[in-house]
């Protein structure tokens, strides 16, 4: 049972990332799902959740109108779709499941000239 992150890497400003969180062993359909992310000099920030099902409750505004959270069922995976990124998006990125108690590893997101 673990959770695994994908899709990181480096782009200039303005580009766009899709990350993945990809469950095994259980149906990541039946929970919700934390981002976060730990930027250099900064504790933890939530980036946003999805909650079961396709609701999206929540979004931090630093990134509201550029992320967006979905999940894709078929591949028991929750994406975080991210446009427009700015340098102070640096950081590395985790999905989180609460009600399971599990943290990827994460994936870092460099966003630079």
């Amino acid at each position: 049972v673990q959770i695994v992150e994908s899709g990181g890497g480096w782009v200039e400003p303005g580009g766009s990332l899709r990350l993945s969180c990809t469950a095994s062993g259980f149906n990541l359909t039946n929970y919700g799902v934390n981002w976060y992310r730990h930027g250099t000099g900064e504790g933890r920030e939530l980036v946003g959740f999805i909650i079961i099902g396709e609701d999206t409750l929540y979004y931090a505004e630093s990134v509201k109108g550029r992320f967006a959270i979905s999940r894709d069922n078929a591949k028991n995976m929750v994406i975080l779709q991210m446009n427009n990124l700015k340098p102070e998006d640096t950081a590395p990125y985790y999905c989180n499941v609460p009600l399971r108690d599990l943290w990827g590893q994460g994936t870092q997101v460099t966003v630079a000239s």
